[in-house]
């Protein structure tokens, strides 16, 4: 077996041994939450393996016809997808003996926990566009069926509006594949290898225009749908509220990134096959109406949970923004993504336990944070800092980036129109942390936390953003200047 094989068997296996492994096991045994984060951490092994590969100048293929391949935006996915399951394999349903979850609830979040990494794997290493697109549905399937974990009537109503909402989406993100599919059959001749994105791209500039933008308005559409841009937004905040918070850090944190890595291909297409102009624009109005939809909304929010849901349509907007903005845009959007994942996955993961003391999830019902779980409240403060923007964290370099590349490319009015909105957006976040760190202390809400060890990987987490903001690491930059090569005309 060759050495890159052993690489994507690394990266692919694990969780589909994992799944395999929690229908075995006794779900509350201590060796089937250590067999569960051990192989989550070998799967992010494998990513990182794979990602210094890319970094040497290698674009790792396995396979029959190069079926996966690992570029350097597929690295940078990879890399995003495992470290966020790895954090929902370790602090998700059935790491603590005390969990008030069944010892049914537990499989099953492991279960389809597991497979729902790896779909997402597969999409984003994929190099059929065909097979991303079965991925991507498959994710629908595989975390549908987790989110109405703890069942009750949200909870259902929620998986149903997902699976109905983003069912359509990827139909329409199939019929985008398809346009593109017979356009490029009928002007090329050629079948073979015909759905590999770099077969695609190297064909692109014979491809007809007319059909491969329409083609890529269904694209936009269909995935900007798991992607959460407005106006397909809807069933993201009641699919977030509703799901456990181990799931919500993985939909929030890595699946709506791993929907615009497939707008991002096609878009690297278009681009090539028309120009950049038709896709930017497409790009800056889902964008823009993302960003005004998730800040308004956000003023009037009532729940923590939700919060950060519309908190993910607002970021994911603005990537989209920054994708349109040339490279350097390209380089903050990225670079953002990098942010957004680490920061909104630990904030779901401390929501989680913020939802077991307290018992609700409304705002108004949340006050004293700090006296009661000081730990949870000091971590969650500083996850929202970053969030909003402020030094030294990462989003304060990735925001400050994406705003010189709009003024860079003379698109004054459009930045001022994001400033706005982010002025808008942080205002809101920032009242409602005021209203959850402080205040009276509920009666029947016991004081008092331990740190433990389940606040450590929380903690590599703010100290990941803090890196970020402070000390941008050679690698990541070195990684995301190729990922400009391949998304960035």
């Amino acid at each position: 077996m060759s050495p890159l094989s052993v690489s994507f068997l690394g990266l692919l296996l694990p969780p589909l041994l994992a799944a395999a492994g929690a229908l075995v096991l006794p779900p509350r045994r201590r060796a089937c939450w250590i067999l569960h984060g051990v192989l989550a951490l070998v799967s992010l092994g494998a990513a990182l393996h794979l990602v210094g590969l890319v970094l040497d100048g290698w674009t790792p293929t396995w396979g029959p016809t190069d079926l996966f391949r690992m570029d350097a935006l597929s690295a940078l996915l990879a890399a995003c997808v495992t470290f966020v399951a790895a954090l929902a394999a370790l602090l998700g349903p059935g790491a603590d003996r005390e969990s008030h979850y069944r010892p049914s609830q537990i499989r099953r979040f492991r279960v389809f926990g597991s497979l729902f990494a790896f779909t997402m794997l597969v999409a984003v290493t994929a190099n059929n566009v065909g097979v991303m697109w079965i991925a991507v549905e498959a994710t629908t399937i595989s975390s549908a069926v987790v989110v109405p974990l703890s069942v009750s009537k949200a909870s259902v109503e929620a998986s149903w509006k997902y699976v109905l909402i983003g069912s359509v989406g990827i139909a329409l993100a199939f019929v985008g594949t398809v346009l593109g599919y017979f356009d490029f059959v009928t002007l090329v001749g050629q079948r073979d290898y015909a759905l590999n994105w770099t077969v695609l791209l190297a064909n692109a500039r014979v491809l007809h225009p007319p059909v491969i933008e329409l083609a890529f308005v269904f694209v936009l559409i269909g995935y900007g749908t798991k992607a959460g841009l407005a106006p397909m937004h809807t069933w993201l905040p009641d699919a977030h509220a509703e799901a456990p918070s181990a799931l919500s850090a993985m939909m929030s944190g890595v699946l709506l990134a791993v929907a615009l890595y497939a707008i991002v291909r096609w878009r690297a297409v278009v681009a090539a096959a028309v120009g950049p102009v038709f896709p930017n624009r497409l790009l800056i109005g889902v964008g823009l109406l993302s960003l005004v939809i998730a800040a308004l909304s956000l003023v009037i929010q009532r729940q923590y949970k939700r919060l950060l849901a519309y908190s993910s349509i607002e970021h994911t907007g603005l990537m989209c923004v920054g994708l349109a903005l040339g490279p350097l845009g390209v380089f903050a959007s990225m670079l953002h993504l990098i942010n957004h994942t680490v920061a909104k996955s630990m904030m779901f993961l401390l929501s989680g336990r913020i939802l077991d003391r307290y018992g609700t999830t409304d705002i108004a019902r949340v006050s004293g944070l700090v006296r009661v779980m000081p730990w949870t409240a000091g971590l969650f403060a500083a996850g929202m800092m970053a969030l909003l923007g402020l030094p030294p964290f990462g989003m304060f370099v990735s925001k400050l980036l994406l705003v010189r590349a709009g003024f860079a490319d003379g698109q004054g009015w459009l930045m001022a129109a994001v400033l706005a909105l982010l002025a808008v957006a942080f205002m809101s976040l920032l009242l409602h942390l005021n209203r959850m760190l402080y205040g009276a202390i509920p009666a029947d809400v016991p004081r008092g936390e331990r740190a433990g060890l389940g606040v450590v990987p929380i903690a590599v987490c703010v100290a990941a953003l803090l890196v970020l903001g402070l000390v941008m690491p050679a690698p990541v930059t070195a990684l995301l200047d190729r990922v400009v090569e391949i998304a960035g005309r």
